[in-house]
């Protein structure tokens, strides 16, 4: 079936990568970053286990709890690197601050959208400090996991994401940066495509739809 649409994650994929980001954060606050890897290889394991147990990560990204009850969870699982406590409030706003547009993937979406591909984002929400200001032009459906009750893997919400396409999901190219969430996309029809570098991915995008476009490589003003 001809591939007409394109569903992208958003954050590590249309901004750099998450790692990045939560690690300057870390060394701004001085936060002991062996307490952050024990709690988030905790819960991201279990985030991503069908039988993993359920912890703050579940609730926030569905939405059942507040963002500010999650920072409270994992403030108090953090210590800073002189044993004092670490401030919840604001706290996930604070970790994403060093966040940066990922400029050669939003240069892709517009491409694609200009030439007649359907796109969407389908993204599991870690509080609402979304640009939404550029969704109109880069996105025909926008699907955040806090805001519809569920979130990847759980493989209804990409079923959802095809659906507000218009798309049937074996029409659909999905991408993203964590591998269970492609493997999920895939068991209900999608096409995956792991995110790892922003020109192999718009390459491997651009082959799946065949749509030529112009990879950007920052040698020119933006957008070219």
């Amino acid at each position: 079936m001809q591939l007409r649409g394109v569903i992208t994650d958003w954050g590590g994929v249309m901004t750099n990568p998450i790692a990045e980001t939560v690690s300057a954060w870390l060394a701004t606050e001085r936060i002991d970053q062996a307490s952050y890897a024990a709690v988030m290889r905790r819960w991201v394991t279990h985030a991503y286990d069908p039988d993993g147990q359920q912890n703050p990560i579940h609730a926030l990204e569905r939405g059942e709890s507040s963002q500010a009850e999650f920072e409270l969870a994992l403030a108090a699982e953090l210590v800073a690197e002189d044993g004092g406590p670490v401030a919840s409030a604001g706290l996930l706003t604070r970790m994403f601050a060093e966040s940066v547009l990922e400029e050669a993937m939003l240069d892709l979406i517009r491409q694609l959208r200009r030439a007649g591909i359907r796109t969407g984002m389908l993204s599991n929400s870690w509080g609402g400090d979304y640009p939404r200001q550029l969704f109109p032009e880069l996105f025909d459906a926008v699907v955040i996991s806090a805001e519809v009750g569920m979130r990847k893997p759980e493989q209804r919400i990409f079923l959802l994401a095809a659906e507000r396409l218009g798309l049937t999901p074996a029409e659909c190219v999905f991408i993203d940066d964590i591998e269970a969430n492609i493997t999920a996309a895939q068991q209900v029809g999608l096409t995956g495509v792991l995110h790892q570098d922003p020109r192999e991915t718009a390459r491997r995008v651009a082959e799946l739809v065949a749509v030529p476009v112009s990879l950007w490589d920052g040698s020119t003003p933006f957008p070219p």
